[in-house]
């Protein structure tokens, strides 16, 4: 029997770069869980799902920058909770900041649109407009 200390299988803890200290400072080991994101193609043009459970609206961005959407979470608790409501015998909330990045083309920020509602930011993203090729397939030569 693996002791309580480990998880699930030993050498999952050695093998997956958190045995040596190579841990999220945000959530730990879970971090892969987090920012869990699906992409749907609409008709009139994407649709973002970006999960982001226990952030309130106003720690969450959104920003267009050189043809990427960020998103960005950040996180902050108040350590004085601690002398308010009682000792605190185990923590796993962490104060720090996410962000992941997603290539989205040529769109205007005034295009985008974003709701959060029940820890799921969704954003709705432009389709671009198809560019047309040329019908003409020959090159002249000079």
């Amino acid at each position: 029997m693996v002791p309580s200390i480990f998880s699930e299988n030993l050498f999952d803890d050695i093998f997956d770069g958190n045995f040596l200290g190579g841990r999220n400072p945000l959530y730990g080991k879970h971090a892969r869980n987090l920012m869990k994101t699906d992409i749907r193609e609409t008709e009139n043009g994407y649709e973002v799902a970006v999960e982001l459970p226990g952030f309130k609206k106003d720690e969450i961005s959104l920003e267009i920058k050189d043809g990427y959407l960020i998103v960005s979470a950040q996180k902050a608790l108040d350590k004085g909770e601690e002398d308010k409501k009682g000792r605190i015998l185990h923590q796993e909330r962490y104060a720090g900041a996410c962000t992941r990045s997603f290539y989205v083309g040529d769109v205007k920020p005034e295009d985008v649109r974003a709701v959060y509602d029940y820890g799921v930011l969704t954003v709705t993203l432009p389709k671009e407009a198809e560019k047309k090729l040329p019908s003409k397939t020959s090159v002249n030569i000079e």
